[in-house]
């Protein structure tokens, strides 16, 4: 459980680490995919802790990942961060389909794979979604969206509808924390992040969306070892 005297949160240092504190518990999940090699879900393979204080990697190069161990810092990292601070409400589109109003950020997105298969995706199935197996589907593979780029509400002007997701950052293999519980995150020059639910960020140092995840991680061949 967090520290209840210190709130959760997590500070981007400048060219440098993730500094999380609030004993913000830290796991290791391993994408869980289909026969088809399509994602489906994640499950949680290790405990790694819940520090009051812990410096996460985010330069990619550690050789301790995915805590820090100062690499950054001797190969010159520049961690400038990019990714917009307006909020989602200002930059997501929204699809509206039967009884379901689909929202989508693409400027957030780190390409997870969980909207689509071989057969469909969340952007065709909104046109079909007056039937309830295929918008209850859809629905299913938008709560698993890691970077909250989908949401999706019940009515254009009713609030978006989250799972309970518990405080906690995962760290996926060969990916992005995928981090929960709606952590503030702070810039490096103080600017506030919009807390929300779900979200991604970079840990193999490639984002051009810094300090957000934007997939970069696959094109790099970023490996946790």
């Amino acid at each position: 459980m967090p520290d209840v005297d210190r709130p959760a949160r997590i500070k981007v240092q400048p060219n440098g680490p993730y500094l999380v504190s609030g004993a913000v518990p830290v796991t290791r999940r391993t994408i869980v995919a289909s026969d088809e090699g399509e994602p489906t879900g994640a499950r949680t393979t290790a405990e790694l802790g819940a520090r009051n204080v812990v410096a996460l990697c985010r330069c990619g190069g550690s050789s301790n990942k995915p805590f820090c161990d100062g690499t950054h810092a001797v190969g010159h990292f520049d961690g400038t961060e990019t990714a917009p601070t307006s909020t989602y409400d200002e930059r997501a589109k929204s699809y509206e389909g039967t009884g379901v109003v689909v929202r989508d950020d693409r400027a957030i997105c780190e390409h997870a794979g969980f909207c689509g298969n071989r057969l469909t995706n969340v952007w065709k199935m909104v046109e079909g979604t007056e039937d309830p197996a295929t918008s209850s589907q859809m629905m299913a593979m938008i709560e698993q969206c890691p970077s909250g780029a989908l949401t999706y509400r019940l009515t254009a002007a009713g609030p978006d509808v989250e799972r309970e997701l518990p405080v906690g950052i995962a760290v996926t293999a060969d990916g992005p924390y995928f981090v929960t519980g709606t952590i503030p995150v702070e810039r490096s020059d103080g600017q506030p992040f919009e807390p929300r639910p779900r979200m991604t960020l970079c840990r193999c140092g490639g984002s051009a969306n810094k300090p957000l995840c934007d997939g970069s991680h696959k094109e790099t061949g970023f490996r946790d070892s």
